[in-house]
C-alpha cells in the first residue's frame, strides 16, 4: 500500500496523543492507588474507597466537559490529556467489576448488587449534576 506523500503511517501525527493520554493515565492511576492507600478497604465490604474515586472522578468530567465544550477553547491535547488519560486513570471501572465479582463470591450477593447498581447511578447523577451545576454558575457569573 502507498501511502500520501507526507505521510507516514496511520500513526502520522498521533504519538503527540499517545504520549498525553499515557502521561496523563500514569497521574490518574497514581491518584487512585494514592486514595486506596489514605483508605483502605476491607475484603467482602462495601468498597467505599472505589465509589467514591468513580463517583468524584465522573464529577469532574461532566464540569470539564462542560467548560471544554462551551466556555475555553481548548488546546487540542487536553482532552486527551486530562479527559482520556487523567480521568480514564484515575476512574476504575475495570475495579468495579472486579469488586463486584469478589463480593458475590463472598456470598455478598446484596452488597454486590447495591455496589453495582449505586455506583452506576452515583456516577451518572455525577456527571449530570457538575455539568448542571457548572453551567448555572456560568449563568449566575454573566449576570
Amino acid at each position: 500500500m502507498r501511502l500520501p506523500q507526507g505521510r507516514s503511517g496511520p500513526m502520522h501525527g498521533q504519538w503527540p496523543v499517545v504520549a498525553v493520554v499515557a502521561a496523563g493515565g500514569a497521574a490518574g492511576a497514581s491518584g487512585r492507588y494514592g486514595a486506596l492507600l489514605l483508605w483502605p478497604q476491607s475484603s467482602g465490604a462495601f468498597p467505599w474507597t472505589t465509589f467514591w474515586v468513580n463517583v468524584t472522578g465522573c464529577a469532574v468530567i461532566g464540569a470539564f466537559m462542560v467548560v471544554i465544550t462551551e466556555v475555553w477553547a481548548a488546546h487540542r491535547l487536553v482532552r486527551p490529556f486530562f479527559g482520556t488519560g487523567v480521568l480514564g486513570g484515575y476512574t476504575t471501572f475495570s475495579t468495579y467489576a472486579v469488586e463486584t465479582r469478589r463480593l458475590i463470591d463472598a456470598h455478598q450477593g446484596g452488597t454486590a448488587a447495591a455496589y453495582a447498581v449505586g455506583t452506576a447511578l452515583a456516577a451518572m447523577a455525577a456527571v449530570w449534576a457538575a455539568a448542571w451545576g457548572v453551567r448555572g454558575f456560568l449563568a449566575w457569573r454573566e449576570r
